[in-house]
């Protein structure tokens, strides 16, 4: 019998029934939804007169609209935002569903809540409402966006109709140089194979530079495996994905434990299956990178200069390069040191967790944001925020200027008051740059939280290696 991948293990271990040769009916382990992908599904079983099929294995947050001012208790003032919420809200009381709500200690990004609070475990099938669902390949588990109308299915019966994806393996090896992070290796993957590059592949990422990553590393790069169009990530669990479940799931006792982590050190790709696609990188040739133009894999190390579309081949690509150029406002050929920034925005389901904040604490400590420049610091989740208050990092941030916000997603993107003006360019952490993401006519530039920081400082994109030493004081 030929060996299987992980993937594929994974579905055959989910699959209620095959239902064509590239179709089956998937089980789903968890469903998580939140407040603008979820109303027209619960409408849609209340037409039916459908109750949820299995409560217990759905969760429900508020995110994506939820303002993220220093106000207590939060309220949300937009007539549109604040009817999503309570429509959640009511749906949720109605069929037995948790919700992390509004004003919930713990409320925070979807995709940050559910592993911190041990609820992704490997082996497992998440859907989500959410492109980002990708995320918990981190743990071993299949993770991956659905549209309203799966939400609704799922809801109505725990399955989906689900088309099986090819097998790609993207293997890392070395070691990531100091300076550098998960999201300069995610955005270097993705400029070297495009933002169509994994499109109809469920990528495992393998390899020594992966296993050495934290849990909150590998994290940000199986969220933003999506924007290579990836249909799902993995990386087969290790003692430290297992040791940083079993530490945050308490109805695991001792006796279960330890057989969850016989059965969770097995959920591996054989040694002799086979991938349709298999890419090498060396992690030791990854830089700081940024990214120039109004998709993710439009991105350079920062030591790089921005290419010119007219030294492209394919006109195609030539004309969406001269058009991002265009709207983000920088030359052809130039260099991205020095460009002004006015906005620095740190957070989001890519860099939202307390490894994110440390980044940034140990950036700034001792200095202060540039004048002219807003920066926001958004921590994903309450119990993020809480952490970074009790570790003082919370009190490095507010020393060095940076406002200190509630969890949501935030100006990740722009469903809530957290937006750019047009024209401003922002140096963000966030997953994606497309054009008005992160406000009408906004000018988004990816990096990591380091680079996002040095830049807060410095007023401009820096090379966060290039950093004096922290600052003494007599």
């Amino acid at each position: 019998m030929a060996g299987r991948t992980l993937y594929r293990k994974l579905v055959d271990a989910h699959t209620v029934a095959a239902l064509d040769a590239e179709h089956v009916l998937l089980y789903a382990d968890l469903h998580i939804m939140n407040e603008y992908t979820s109303p027209q599904a619960f409408a849609g079983l209340a037409a039916q007169a459908r109750r949820v099929a299995a409560s217990g294995q759905n969760l429900a947050v508020v995110d994506h609209i939820i303002p993220t001012h220093a106000e207590s208790p939060r309220v949300i003032r937009d007539p549109a935002s604040a009817l999503q919420a309570r429509n959640l809200r009511r749906n949720c009381e109605q069929h037995g569903i948790p919700l992390f709500d509004t004003n919930d200690p713990l409320q925070g990004i979807e995709h940050v809540i559910a592993p911190e609070h041990g609820m992704i475990r490997p082996g497992m099938v998440v859907l989500c409402g959410d492109s980002h669902t990708t995320t918990y390949g981190a743990f071993g588990a299949l993770g991956f966006g659905i549209g309203t109308s799966e939400v609704e299915h799922v809801l109505a019966t725990q399955t989906l109709v689900y088309r099986v994806a090819g097998d790609m393996r993207i293997r890392v090896d070395g070691a990531l140089p100091p300076g550098t992070s998960a999201k300069d290796l995610i955005l270097h993957i993705i400029g070297r194979i495009s933002a169509q590059g994994a499109r109809g592949y469920v990528v495992e990422f393998a390899g020594a530079a992966i296993h050495s990553l934290s849990m909150e590393a590998r994290m940000t790069l199986c969220n933003m495996a999506v924007e290579a169009g990836a249909r799902g990530a993995l990386i087969a669990p290790d003692a430290a994905a297992i040791d940083y479940v079993l530490q945050r799931a308490p109805d695991i006792d001792a006796a279960m434990a330890e057989r969850a982590r016989v059965a969770w050190q097995s959920l591996h790709s054989d040694a002799d299956a086979a991938f349709a696609q298999e890419l090498v990188f060396d992690a030791s040739a990854v830089a700081p990178y940024v990214t120039w133009g109004t998709s993710p894999d439009q991105a350079v190390p920062i030591d790089a200069c921005v290419p010119r579309p007219d030294e492209l081949d394919d006109p195609l690509a030539r004309a969406a390069a001269q058009r991002a150029l265009d709207y983000i406002g920088i030359d052809a050929g130039a260099s991205l040191l020095g460009l002004p920034v006015q906005r620095v925005f740190i957070g989001s389901c890519t860099n939202g967790r307390i490894e994110d904040l440390r980044a940034v604490a140990d950036v700034v400590r001792g200095r202060r944001v540039a004048p002219g420049v807003r920066a926001m610091v958004v921590p994903g989740s309450g119990a993020v925020r809480q952490q970074a208050e009790a570790e003082g990092v919370a009190q490095i941030l507010t020393d060095a200027g940076f406002e200190w916000r509630q969890p949501g997603c935030s100006m990740c993107l722009a469903m809530n008051d957290d937006v750019l003006a047009p024209g401003e360019r922002c140096a963000s952490t966030t997953n994606r740059n497309f054009e008005g993401r992160q406000g009408r006519a906004g000018r988004t530039h990816l990096m990591s939280p380091a680079m996002a920081a040095a830049a807060a400082l410095a007023g401009c994109i820096t090379d966060v290696r290039k950093q004096e030493p922290e600052p003494t004081h007599a």
